[in-house]
């Protein structure tokens, strides 16, 4: 319940302390800016997900006034995005018995409820466990299947199925139809394509005051209709209209006795996009409040997230995720606060209801050659190099998301992405040092050498990583190692310096200890810090250990434990030795 009082149910209230007249022509005018930006972008990621047009533009107004009202960043902008489409439409592809249109609902409805349960449970914080190799070879793969995939509308290729029906779809299944198909290449669309990539990049000169997508799309369309009065007849959304009507997508229904189907069928799609997006906000947000000097928190985005997809389930029908390109033009156009946002949402909006019938005069071709520049945005050279060249566990994640984005569905490629990742992780984390140490001349505890140790009867090893169920068989088998020799009769074992001790590791402790008694052996624990007393003694290892030889860390004096557990080890052996001594701090003597 802890997790849960943190969220707060509006901040956007402490973002408008002080808010001015001022504050709000900038959030006005960057609003302005990314609704001419939100529509054509809105209607680039419908054809991404095989939806159509008007929801992508209704996804990218809805998300943008809700996410606003609880997100605690001052540039991020909600919306349809290019992972997120992607993944709906080849989810479909790889199950085309599925509905897509009737099953979305349901699906936005999914997302959004995962995500407001993981902020509540602040899962967000796990994002950072995750490499960010994953994500660079996610986008890599997505960008090149969007690539693939928008290849035969850009050529106005017919390509049909030989069954008749519609099959998954994969990288090597839409190159091979492309290039097999090459002799029913649509010269008039291949040439709006062409013109369309050239004109973009051409306005992306200029600079970013240029609305280079929208003013390209404006272009075609007026070259569009020049060339189909002259007979050169190019596929345009001419039968597309915008009402209240078709902006509204049907509500989900949890009663039908289809709800239940639906949801087994859709939940795994549902979690992927969900982390996902997740991942997107968590890392865009971030990146936009470093350069702002403000602080986010991650979970109460993801908590605005969550809203945004449970109203796009009721008013849009499509996954909303963080635009990155979107939430860069507020940034740069001035917005501080998420008014900006909700300013952008309307204005997307109303301009859908009032100048929307426009679209229908706009080339199919076009808007695929748009989503191609997109997609080829996605692909960041210099981070794949990165990911590639800094270590082999970075280079081995990578190949292996990337070649997963390319052979299986995107929502199976995440999942194997990031558990290859996580394997690596536990596998770096699960090795602890441990090393037997001795007192030297000096008093200080030092790694002994071969033959030197004092007692040949007490070893003192010092465990130095994270003792947690990964690393319980190599924290075994390195201990029971060290009993091998013969005349060893007592082990103490320095906790000072390990972390995170769990069940598995404790109870490889307790095997311990009974395997070292059965043969007239003991063990003897030193440096205890209060977490692992803690660990200790709700596992009952403190009752198997005994409390006689359990001594606990101290702050000041590092040593002291181990000094004291010395001294219990001689007690147990029944000799005397000189006295030990120990690490002090001579500012601390007496004076005299």
């Amino acid at each position: 319940m802890a997790a849960a009082s943190e969220l707060d149910p509006f901040p956007l209230r402490q973002m408008l302390k002080g808010y001015d007249k001022e504050m709000f022509k900038a959030d006005t005018r960057s609003g302005l800016d990314g609704a001419l930006l939100a529509i054509p972008q809105g209607m680039a990621f419908a054809v991404v997900a095989g939806l159509p047009l008007a929801y992508g533009i209704t996804c990218s107004a809805v998300a943008c006034v809700v996410g606003a009202l609880l997100m605690s960043s001052r540039h991020s902008i909600y919306g349809p995005t290019n992972a997120t489409a992607f993944m709906v439409s080849s989810y479909f592809a790889a199950f085309p018995n599925l509905n897509q249109m009737a099953s979305m609902p349901m699906l936005v409805f999914l997302v959004g409820a995962l995500l407001i349960f993981g902020a509540y449970f602040r899962v967000a914080d796990m994002a950072r466990f995750i490499s960010r190799a994953v994500v660079v070879a996610y986008l890599t793969g997505a960008a090149l299947q969007m690539f693939a995939h928008q290849l035969p509308v850009v050529l106005g290729q017919q390509i049909s199925e030989p069954s008749g029906k519609p099959v998954a779809r994969t990288l090597v299944s839409d190159v091979h139809d492309v290039l097999g198909n090459l002799g029913g290449i649509h010269w008039p669309s291949a040439l709006i394509c062409a013109l369309a990539i050239g004109c973009y990049y051409g306005l992306k000169r200029f600079g970013k005051r240029f609305p280079a997508l929208t003013l390209t799309l404006i272009l075609m369309s007026l070259i569009a209709v020049m060339m189909n009065k002259a007979g050169l007849q190019v596929a345009t959304y001419s039968d597309l209209s915008f009402t209240w009507r078709t902006l509204l997508p049907p509500f989900p229904d949890f009663t039908s006795g289809n709800a239940s189907a639906q949801f087994s069928q859709l939940f795994g799609l549902a979690l992927s996009l969900a982390f996902v997006a997740m991942m997107e906000n968590s890392a865009m947000a971030r990146t936009l409040a470093s350069r702002s000097g403000h602080n986010v928190d991650a979970n109460q985005d993801m908590l605005s997230l969550g809203a945004a997809n449970l109203a796009c389930a009721y008013l849009s029908g499509m996954p909303a995720s963080h635009s990155l390109t979107r939430s860069l033009a507020a940034y740069e156009s001035g917005a501080v606060s998420p008014i900006s946002a909700i300013v952008s949402g309307v204005v997307c909006l109303v301009a859908a209801l009032t100048i929307g019938p426009l679209v229908a005069f706009i080339p199919k071709a076009a808007l695929g050659a748009m989503v191609i520049c997109v997609a080829v945005a996605l692909i960041n050279k210099r981070q794949i190099q990165i990911s590639l060249r800094a270590t082999g566990a970075d280079a081995a994640v990578f190949i292996t998301t990337f070649v997963a984005t390319l052979m299986v569905p995107l929502h199976v490629a995440i999942f194997t992405g990031v558990g290859i990742s996580i394997i690596l992780y536990l596998h770096k984390a699960s090795q602890p040092s441990l090393v037997e140490y001795v007192f030297n001349e000096e008093g200080n505890l030092a790694e002994a050498h071969q033959g030197g140790r004092q007692h040949p009867a007490i070893s003192i090893v010092h465990v130095e990583g994270d003792l947690f169920f990964a690393s319980a068989d190599l924290f075994r088998t390195q201990i029971q190692g060290s009993c091998t020799d013969p005349n060893l009769r007592i082990v103490i074992l320095r906790l000072k310096n390990a972390r995170h001790l769990d069940a598995t590791c404790a109870m490889a402790i307790e095997e311990l200890v009974r395997t070292l008694r059965a043969d007239g052996r003991d063990l003897i624990v030193s440096g205890v810090s209060k977490d692992l007393y803690r660990v200790l003694k709700g596992a009952g290892m403190v009752e198997v250990i005994g409390k006689e030889n359990l001594f606990p860390a101290s702050p000041s004096n590092p040593n002291l434990s181990t000094r004291n557990a010395l001294r219990r080890a001689q007690e147990i052996l029944g000799i005397k030795d000189a006295d030990v001594r120990i690490y002090y701090d001579p500012s601390k003597s007496p004076k005299p």
